[in-house]
């Protein structure tokens, strides 16, 4: 399995003493958490970049036209015939890295500053809201949506019994 996470944001030192653990061991634990949920059966390979508001703005503009900044966004690397299911990967090499065999899962790319805002404004930790996050992020890599009720609902469902698994609870 490889996380790569690479750390941009200028609020940084604030941020690292704000969590219980390191952001490296809350995201790492999710992802690990999300994938085991979700019962994938390939070692998969995610990107991670922790930014403020004004990159993540920019990202938005440029990559989806929207003109705002938010907390998270994902860029799923995978088109899924069904969300949640690997059946039929064996054969789409396109989605494996050639040097490590991993499936390529995508890029989360999460403003720090928001999960600061956020955990405040919603009365939890910082570690919950990081998790939270990265728990959303890895469902839409993994195929699933919430532009219908139905799909929010499932997804919502999802997130948080995945967040239970190492206890992050509001």
């Amino acid at each position: 399995m490889t996380i790569n996470i690479e750390n941009e944001s200028i609020h940084s030192d604030e941020f690292e003493v704000s969590l219980s653990k390191t952001y490296e061991e809350i995201i790492e634990e999710v992802i690990i958490d999300a994938l085991d949920y979700e019962e994938c059966p390939y070692e998969a390979a995610v990107e991670v970049l922790l930014t403020d508001d004004s990159e993540i703005h920019e990202i938005n503009l440029e990559q989806r036209e929207i003109d705002r900044a938010t907390d998270v966004l994902s860029f799923p690397m995978v088109d899924y015939d069904e969300a949640g299911s690997f059946d039929g990967f064996d054969d789409r090499y396109e989605l494996f890295d050639p040097d490590s065999g991993e499936l390529m899962l995508g890029d989360i790319v999460i403003s720090v500053e928001h999960v600061l805002s956020q955990a405040r404004e919603y009365g939890h930790s910082t570690d919950r809201e990081l998790a939270f996050l990265i728990a959303h992020s890895m469902l839409h890599l993994m195929g699933y949506d919430h532009m219908e009720d139905e799909e929010r609902a499932e997804m919502e469902r999802k997130q948080e019994e995945i967040l239970l698994i190492h206890g992050y609870t509001r």
